[in-house]
């Protein structure tokens, strides 16, 4: 079986797990991790787009039996952008990571299968990426194990609803409010990519927030 991999930068949090997923796998499946489409040189059976910013259009995904995205929303509810972020922000405790069809409108292909990731509630970004990516690589193997043998279930558009593009400025701590009512926002913050900040008069100051034992 021939798998490729497109994670569009070597600098997110996810492609080091992606790494991992290829060395394990190198003696079992013809595996390629690839930042681009434009890299694309063979036909394949499983495209995997995790973490994908290209446009990958139908005559790329004619290239391979299965193009499968992983997206971190129980669909159709919070297609769109960084849904996993938006979802702790608002609340919530449980993450839907959802594997679908790659399709030309985006987030609206058939799913193939969901699972569920539970928090505590106390987990910081890198804890959460640790457990989102892992389920991530979870449906990979899935998929490269069960998806001739599967159906995917399609979608429709009740309680569809789309993400916008998270900007810097939704990273901006407001220094008039309490801690507890910002927790969420500060503890899916990249201290790194998309660090929570606030002003004190023209000053701007990156916030970091670490677990201590005491």
């Amino acid at each position: 079986m021939r798998v490729t991999i497109i994670c569009s930068s070597e600098s997110h949090p996810i492609y080091a797990y992606l790494q991992t997923w290829c060395k394990k796998n190198e003696q079992m499946y013809d595996v390629s991790l690839l930042s681009s489409v434009k890299e694309i040189e063979k036909e394949g059976d499983i495209l995997f787009l995790v973490s994908c910013s290209d446009i990958v259009r139908k005559d790329v995904r004619d290239k391979y039996r299965y193009t499968l995205v992983l997206h971190a929303s129980d669909l159709p509810k919070g297609r769109g952008w960084s849904p996993h972020i938006w979802d702790i922000i608002n609340g919530s405790n449980v993450l839907t990571l959802s594997m679908l069809n790659a399709e030309d409108n985006v987030d609206t292909g058939d799913i193939w299968k969901k699972v569920n990731i539970h928090l505590d509630g106390t987990e910081l970004y890198d804890e959460i990426n640790h457990k989102l990516f892992n389920a991530e690589l979870a449906l990979m193997d899935w998929a490269c194990q069960n998806i001739d043998s599967a159906k995917p279930m399609k979608q429709t558009n009740d309680d569809a609803f789309y993400h916008r593009k998270r900007t810097p400025q939704d990273s901006l701590i407001d220094i008039n409010d309490s801690i507890s009512s910002q927790f969420n926002l500060l503890r899916v913050s990249d201290p790194e990519r998309y660090p929570a900040y606030f002003h004190i008069g023209d000053q701007k100051y990156k916030i970091k927030l670490e677990k201590v034992d005491d």
